[in-house]
């Protein structure tokens, strides 16, 4: 699988720069969406996400901590999953995108995802299930930057639940992957 997705990264990168000059290339302007709370801290750049903060990341180790922050996209924690899934949803990308950010920059950071399910299905599966999307967290993070010494995962299975009912509501809240920094 890693090495069909690097030929397609490479192939992807060899087309984009052969041809023509584009007028993108010629020197029109692309607007920056990336958010800066996964910004390096040389960059000045505003918000792209209503949510997000306007602060640059830092090395955790100051008062303003980005980790601790509530307006910080960092404080955002877990990764939700559809039933029988570890795919990570489009809306879950931002926030792994901005820890992956954080750890490229902060090198001496070490994270745990931890993967969780729902009470249906065998322990046994759950399991397995919990490790695939721990797992799935841990391979985007790195293909953003992050390196494998930084991410360790583990599963939980159905062993802990943040929602203790029966019910689909309670069944969504269960599916995640958290992430927790060393420390915490």
């Amino acid at each position: 699988m890693r090495k069909i997705l690097t030929g397609l990264l490479i192939a992807g990168v060899l087309a984009g720069c052969s041809g023509a000059p584009t007028k993108e290339q010629d020197g029109a302007r692309v607007e920056d969406r990336i958010p800066s709370a996964v910004a390096a801290p040389d960059q000045k750049t505003g918000p792209a996400d209503p949510g997000a903060t306007s602060k640059p990341l830092g090395t955790g180790k100051v008062a303003g901590d980005p980790l601790k922050d509530p307006g910080s996209i960092l404080s955002k924690r877990s990764i939700y999953f559809d039933y029988d899934s570890n795919l990570v949803k489009d809306e879950f990308k931002p926030i792994v995108a901005a820890h992956a950010r954080y750890l490229s920059v902060n090198r001496s950071v070490r994270t745990r995802v931890e993967g969780n399910t729902d009470e249906r299905g065998s322990r046994e599966y759950n399991l397995a299930l919990g490790q695939r999307r721990a797992d799935a967290v841990k391979q985007m993070m790195q293909l953003l930057g992050a390196s494998a010494g930084q991410i360790e995962t583990v599963s939980f299975g159905e062993e802990k639940p943040r929602a203790q009912d029966s019910d689909e509501k309670a069944w969504t809240e269960n599916r995640r992957a958290d992430i927790r920094y060393q420390g915490e």
